[in-house]
């Protein structure tokens, strides 16, 4: 058990809510590394001794960071800090990039990756004939060997993307190798239930509530050249939103 004693310091002074300043420098130590995923901490009511505030105060504090998806709390465990969220802002790179500069280890299993004639939806979304062909690709990609998602991309077969690329590679960073930019892309996201092969996948329990990101990229020509349609894990990964106001 992890006390918290030595490492939370409250300020009753300041204007900032006290279950927010608990809850903001667990955030601190979780994303720090200080307090590792898997770390048990110790029970509200030994929390609300140690600090010298009431129970409800750091229940309110450790519910905030469960609605995070930064601590778990289980019925005969206890709460314990879970894995780090990968937190993506709406940009042109792949998830692949995206990890690497967030300091985390990605990984790609490339599931399938072959030419295929197009499906209606897929046709439709490229301006390709019904039929036309189009590389359909596969991937399971990795989170410092945690599974994180499952990514559906069909593009046009003459962009240079390969099964051997995509090993080691974002989808993205092959395109600019090959000199075909992403410069726009509609995207829509949701959510659903895995199917029992997903679930399996992504180890997640069988009825898992999965992220789900629908999107087709275009070139700075305006030509459609990929459409995705991929699946995170929700407990795993959020997609930051930022616009401003006039």
């Amino acid at each position: 058990m992890q006390s918290l004693d030595r490492l939370v310091e409250i300020d009753r002074s300041s204007p900032v809510p006290l279950y927010f300043q608990i809850a903001q420098r667990l955030q601190e130590l979780i994303e720090s590394g200080q307090l590792p995923p898997g770390t048990r901490l110790d029970n509200e009511m030994m929390v609300a001794e140690q600090l010298g505030l009431s129970r409800p105060t750091v229940r309110q504090a450790m519910q905030y960071l469960v609605e995070k998806g930064m601590l778990s709390r289980k019925r005969g465990v206890g709460t314990s800090v879970v894995h780090n969220r990968v937190r993506r802002k709406v940009e042109r790179t792949s998830l692949f990039e995206d990890l690497q500069r967030a300091g985390r280890r990605p990984r790609t299993e490339v599931l399938s990756c072959e030419v295929v004639p197009a499906p209606d939806k897929v046709a439709a979304a490229l301006g390709l004939a019904a039929g036309a062909e189009v590389l359909a690709i596969e991937r399971l990609c990795f989170a410092d060997d945690e599974p994180l998602a499952i990514l559906r991309n069909h593009v046009l077969p003459d962009l240079g993307v390969t099964a051997e690329g995509l090993a080691s590679r974002g989808l993205y960073q092959l395109l600019r190798a090959a000199k075909t930019e992403v410069k726009a892309a509609e995207q829509t996201v949701g959510a659903r239930k895995a199917t029992p092969e997903e679930a399996t996948l992504l180890n997640e329990p069988a009825d898992a509530t999965l992220l789900k990101v629908h999107r087709t990229a275009f070139d700075g020509s305006g030509r459609p050249i990929e459409f995705g349609r991929d699946l995170y894990r929700a407990s795993l990964y959020s997609i930051d939103i930022s616009f401003g106001f006039d």
